[in-house]
């Protein structure tokens, strides 16, 4: 099997990785880049604990071969995550207790930067149907559809914030 390189944007630093055929974006991130923080859960793509963002879009990096994607962006929770403390979303999934494991919160967390990267100001018809492809087993949905909303509103004011 011949192995090829691929090159990705990740976390907004340029990496270059030899990839065996087949080898998933979630192996790649994961046993590649040291990026533990994309889950690896049912790898058939059906519990989101693999979301990421590549090039914008939430995709679960379980289902996606490496090698179709040489020179796109993506982004995980790593990256989400900004050196001084936690990200906007971050705080409103701790603070609203919308986790208790963990092993979901990742990709709940990414499938919401997705909403709110396409629509600062979601619905909580909006915010179901973001996290719709992410199953979590410890929680009920309603803290983390609450956390998505009140997400909504820390990003919007920090972006404010920013802007004054």
């Amino acid at each position: 099997m011949k192995h090829a390189v691929v090159s990705l944007t990740v976390n907004g630093a340029e990496r270059q990785m030899l990839v065996a055929p087949g080898t998933t974006l979630l192996e790649a991130l994961r046993e590649n880049q040291g990026l533990t923080g994309t889950r690896r859960g049912c790898d058939q793509g059906a519990c989101g604990a693999c979301t990421v963002l590549l090039d914008g879009r939430t995709v679960m990096s379980c289902m996606v071969p490496v090698e179709t994607i040489d020179e796109a962006r993506v982004d995980t929770i790593e990256g989400l995550t900004p050196p001084q403390g936690l990200h906007p979303i971050q705080e409103a999934f701790l603070e609203g207790f919308a986790t208790q494991c963990g092993f979901c919160t990742s990709g709940m967390i990414m499938a919401t930067a997705g909403l709110l990267a396409k629509n600062p100001d979601p619905t909580r018809e909006d915010a179901v149907r973001a996290i719709s492809g992410n199953i979590c087993r410890c929680t009920g949905y309603e803290a983390i559809i609450d956390a998505v909303l009140d997400a909504a509103k820390r990003v919007g004011a920090a972006r404010s914030a920013q802007a004054a």
